[in-house]
């Protein structure tokens, strides 16, 4: 009867333990990420420029061979391959880890047991036994323990925790991919922006000479006026400012130019040096552009899939902080010689073998499996909220960039127009000035006017190509 109550104790124990492993192994119920809308605005082409490959992107050959430099030579992306390497090998613990270990192992020691314990009774009594031989007698008063052989140990993976743990790194692996490809399109992008804007200052400082000759000519004229009565000191101080005030901006443009060429050969992982470029002629813009679809950016942009895998990886470990609660499957076992005495450890009666298995669970004060569960339930929804913000960055840089590329359009042409008409202005006034017909107070104006003008035209044919570069990374364009 006390055998039956035993084996029925064990099954209802073994049916209890198997029903919470079921529960536990099920999945873990995530909220769902955010819905994005079917289309971006005003676009219907299912294929946009971010599935444009750089090189094919990019038409200036300079600023093709300076990419080419970076991607060899930048810090930061050689800094990214490592952290890669890194989470590699948590892929190889997280494997190891599934299969058991074994170690070799030499070891020697001794020890001298009370005379008043089981055991010190026992050795001096054992070594009277008619029984033993001489080999087999204890050594006295230190016994010694020697050992040359294998130890094993052996996790079973009976619920699954491994595996998910082997998951979960495999997604931060990948994670740290995307990371790299993350770098690779913000270089790309950073570079290709300080190109143009390189190209941007060459054009303000061939502006700002020009119109150096330009009223260098009207303070001559100023003076030649001034010696013949038809102007005064004051004009002739006022031109002068104003000349000595555009030369002044010549050196300010000629700083940036360096600073620019500094940030860019940093970017190249180069010294300081000059930076081979084109001329703002020679860059196009395109004459359409398209995003695709949403589904195109959410697959090609490496942030948002890097997201993803975060939270993949944070839900496998979720998992594993639940499967944490349930019973472990140790077995551990050792092969080799074991002996008290060394001249004897290799005979074949020194021997020994061991096989154990053993099944534990927690039971009791189990609040620190408990804080990590719900750490891993945090850092879990915490991955999910990071997913949507980056799809929602995604979707607010996609919509700002197409939005920047419109306005300034716009503005481009209206600022041509106000470079033409004040250009027109400038000769008109100088030869008003000449006929005494205009003050020179209204040819500094317009010198001045037509200067401002002429710089805002180029930032703002600049901030084009900013825009489209933007638009390009924020689509997922700028890796291969």
């Amino acid at each position: 009867m006390k055998t039956y109550h035993r084996r029925y104790s064990l099954l209802l124990f073994g049916t209890l333990l198997f029903l919470s492993g079921c529960k536990l192994m099920r999945p873990v119920e995530q909220s769902a990420g955010i819905k994005t809308p079917p289309a971006f605005e005003n676009q219907t082409d299912s294929i946009g420029i971010g599935s444009i490959q750089w090189r094919s992107f990019f038409q200036d050959p300079h600023l093709l061979a300076l990419i080419d430099t970076a991607l060899q030579r930048n810090l930061d992306l050689k800094m990214a391959a490592q952290r890669i390497e890194q989470a590699r090998t948590n892929i190889l613990i997280a494997r190891g880890a599934l299969l058991p270990t074994v170690s070799g192992e030499i070891s020697g020691g001794g020890r001298k047991f009370g005379d008043y314990t089981m055991d010190g009774v026992g050795n001096y009594d054992t070594n009277f036994s008619d029984n033993i031989d001489a080999d087999r007698r204890l050594p006295a008063p230190l016994l010694p323990d020697y050992f040359v052989g294998l130890r094993s140990s052996w996790e079973v993976d009976i619920w699954g925790k491994l595996r998910t743990q082997k998951k979960a790194a495999y997604n931060r692996f990948l994670a740290t991919e995307k990371a790299r490809q993350a770098i690779v399109t913000g270089l790309i992008a950073q570079i290709a922006s300080s190109y143009y804007g390189l190209i941007a200052l060459d054009a303000e400082l061939s502006i700002i000479r020009k119109n150096i000759a330009l009223q260098q000519s009207a303070v001559e004229t100023v003076k030649i006026q001034k010696e013949g009565g038809r102007a005064n000191e004051l004009g002739v101080r006022q031109m002068t400012a104003q000349l000595l005030n555009t030369q002044s901006l010549e050196y300010e443009i000629q700083q940036k130019i360096i600073e620019t060429e500094n940030s860019l050969n940093l970017l190249l992982g180069r010294f300081p040096q000059t930076i081979v470029r084109g001329t703002v002629q020679e860059q196009t813009f395109p004459q359409t552009i398209s995003t695709g679809i949403p589904t195109n950016m959410l697959k090609r942009r490496p942030d948002i899939q890097q997201a993803q895998l975060d939270l993949l990886a944070n839900y496998s470990e979720q998992q594993v902080a639940q499967l944490a609660f349930l019973p472990s499957l140790n077995i551990t076992a050792f092969l080799g010689f074991n002996a008290f005495k060394s001249n004897l450890l290799f005979s074949p009666g020194s021997i020994a073998y061991n096989a154990l298995g053993s099944l534990a669970a927690p039971l009791v004060n189990r609040k620190a499996l408990k804080a990590g569960q719900k750490r891993a339930e945090a850092a879990s929804l915490e991955a999910l909220y990071a997913y949507n913000k980056s799809v929602l960055n995604g979707f607010q840089e996609v919509s700002t960039s197409l939005k920047k590329i419109e306005n300034t359009k716009k503005i481009s042409d209206l600022k041509t127009q106000e470079v033409e008409a004040l250009q027109q202005a400038v000769a008109t006034s100088k030869d008003l000035f000449l006929t005494g017909y205009a003050s020179y107070l209204e040819v500094i104006t317009a010198q001045r006017s037509v200067l401002e003008a002429e710089l805002n035209l180029t930032d703002v044919r600049n901030e084009q190509f900013l825009g489209l570069i933007e638009l390009y990374r924020s689509l997922g364009g700028g890796w291969e």
